[in-house]
C-alpha cells in the first residue's frame, strides 16, 4: 500500500498514513471517513455535486457518545481521478452505498482509475462480491462486514447511535498482508477490526444476524427491543431458518447465540432497512431477503417464516 510519512493515530501507536476514497458517505462511509481522517490518513469522499461541495466547505461533522463530537476534514468529489505523477494513487475504495442504489453510484469509480487499490464493500447481503469481481480485478475485491448503528442526519453529518464499532475484513483471493494493513489502519481509527480467513463464513455470519432483525423491525415497524418480546416465537423461528441456510452455504450456524446477542442488543435499535421503509426509501429487499430465499432454494432448505416475511414486505410495494 502507499507508504508516506507515519502519522500518529488516537490510539498512540504510529502508522503510514493511506489514501482511502468513501463512495457513499453517509450513516457507515461518513463515520468511516471522518475517523480514518482524523486518524491522519487521507479521505476523498465521492458523491453527487452538492454533497461534496458540503464536504469540501465544511467536512464531516460525527455525534458519537464512543468517539465524541468532533468535525473532520476530507476532501470530496464526484468520481475517483485516475492516478498521476501529481496525484497519491488510493490505497482502498470503501463502498458504502445502499443496494439499491450500488450500479449508479459504481459509475463514480471506474476501474480505469482504480490502480492497484482494493474495493472493500460495506454491503448488506451475500451477492455482491461476485458482481463486483465482474468489474474490477478478483483478487482486489475485499468484502467486509460492519456492526455498527450509524445514521446520516445532513449531508456531513452523522449521529453514531451504537456503544461499538465492529469490522470483519475478508476476501479469500486478496493478498493477507494487504487484508492486515488494512485491519490495521481501522483498528487504529476506532473501529475494531479482525481479518477472517473465510469469505463465505463472514458474509453468512453478518446475514445470519442481519436479516431476521431488518426484515421484523421493517415488517412490524417496531424496534428489537419489542420484536424480540412481542413476536419472539416469530423471531425465534426466522433466526433458526437463516442459521440453517448459513450452515448450507458453509457459514456458522448456532441460533441460540443469535437470540442472546439480539437480547443484549439496545432496546431502541432499528434497522436500516426500517429506518429506510419509514422514510419512503427503496428496501434492499433483494439482497437480504431475496438473497436469503435463493440460497435457501439452491440448497433445499424450507424457509416458510421467510417466505411469509419477505412476501408481506414486497407486496407492499417498495
Amino acid at each position: 500500500m502507499q507508504k508516506d510519512s507515519a502519522t500518529a493515530t488516537r490510539t498512540g501507536v504510529r502508522q503510514d498514513p493511506l489514501t482511502f476514497a468513501v463512495l457513499g458517505p453517509g450513516g457507515v462511509g461518513g463515520l468511516l471517513a471522518a475517523l480514518l481522517s482524523r486518524a491522519g490518513h487521507r479521505v476523498l469522499c465521492l458523491a453527487g455535486d452538492d454533497t461534496a461541495r458540503t464536504l469540501r466547505e465544511g467536512g464531516i461533522r460525527v455525534h458519537s457518545g464512543q468517539f465524541g463530537e468532533f468535525t473532520a476534514k476530507v476532501d470530496a468529489a464526484t468520481e475517483l481521478p485516475e492516478a498521476s505523477a501529481a496525484s497519491r494513487p488510493v490505497d482502498a475504495v470503501l463502498v458504502a452505498v445502499k443496494h439499491t442504489n450500488l450500479d449508479a453510484a459504481l459509475e463514480r469509480a471506474p476501474a480505469k482509475a482504480l490502480g492497484d487499490a482494493l474495493v472493500v464493500p460495506f454491503l448488506n447481503g451475500v451477492e455482491h462480491p461476485a458482481d463486483l469481481r465482474a468489474r474490477y480485478p478478483h483478487d482486489r475485491v475485499a468484502p467486509a462486514v460492519i456492526r455498527v448503528e450509524s445514521t446520516r442526519t445532513a449531508p456531513g453529518v452523522i449521529e453514531h447511535a451504537s456503544p461499538f464499532v465492529e469490522i470483519d475484513l475478508a476476501g479469500d483471493p486478496v493478498p493477507r498482508e494487504r487484508l492486515d494493513a488494512l485491519s490495521a489502519a481501522f483498528t487504529a481509527a476506532g473501529p475494531a477490526t479482525r481479518v477472517l480467513p473465510d469469505e463465505a463464513a463472514a458474509l453468512w455470519a453478518k446475514m445470519s444476524f442481519l436479516a431476521p432483525f431488518a426484515l421484523l423491525t421493517t415488517l412490524h415497524g417496531l424496534p428489537l427491543g419489542d420484536i424480540r418480546t412481542r413476536h419472539r416465537d416469530e423471531l425465534t423461528a426466522l433466526v433458526k431458518e437463516t442459521a440453517a441456510v448459513s450452515l448450507a452455504c458453509g457459514g456458522p450456524a448456532d441460533p441460540g447465540q443469535a437470540l442472546t446477542r439480539y437480547d443484549g442488543f439496545p432496546p431502541a435499535m432499528r434497522s436500516s432497512m426500517q429506518r429506510d421503509a419509514e422514510a419512503g426509501r427503496p428496501l434492499e429487499l433483494d439482497a437480504i431477503g431475496g438473497a436469503l430465499l435463493r440460497a435457501a432454494e439452491r440448497h433445499g432448505v424450507d424457509v416458510p417464516v421467510a417466505t411469509r416475511v419477505v412476501r408481506e414486505l414486497a407486496a407492499r410495494g417498495r
